[in-house]
């Protein structure tokens, strides 16, 4: 955790001595200890309330965040934009890929309107009547 430097980070030991013997000559021997127990205390429930600060803000943002539900947005959000974009693969990596397609892949990429492919016999009787006849047969 970051720490705030204090105000008195650049005082030297012989500056601190000269601020304790001032607070001496102005408040006495006997009154010190209390004035020192004092803003112990002070500096004590500052802390605590800093604390206790922290950790209400820390509650109110989970809260929110439960409230707004940012996750289940967030999952749906990328449902919604990933489904069309995995759709348009799906189709262009088809429409590339189409004449090596098996016959089944093909009927289901034409969406139900299945592509015919001529037969063997078709294309042999096709290959017969394009040949010269022979006469001598």
């Amino acid at each position: 955790m970051h720490s705030i430097p204090l105000f008195l980070s650049d005082v030297a030991g012989s500056e601190v001595i000269v601020i304790v013997l001032v607070v001496l000559l102005f408040f006495g021997s006997k009154s010190v200890p209390g004035i020192a127990k004092t803003l112990g205390k002070a500096l004590y429930q500052v802390r605590n309330a800093s604390n206790d600060l922290q950790q209400e803000i820390r509650r109110s943002g989970q809260e929110m965040k439960a409230d707004l539900n940012l996750d289940g947005i967030l999952k749906e959000t990328e449902e919604a934009l990933v489904a069309p974009l995995d759709q348009m693969t799906t189709d262009i990596d088809n429409t590339i890929h189409y004449g090596s397609l098996p016959k089944q892949v093909k009927q289901q990429v034409t969406a139900g309107n299945p592509v015919e492919e001529p037969s063997d016999i078709t294309e042999n009787q096709d290959i017969q009547e394009q040949a010269p006849s022979n006469p001598e047969s």
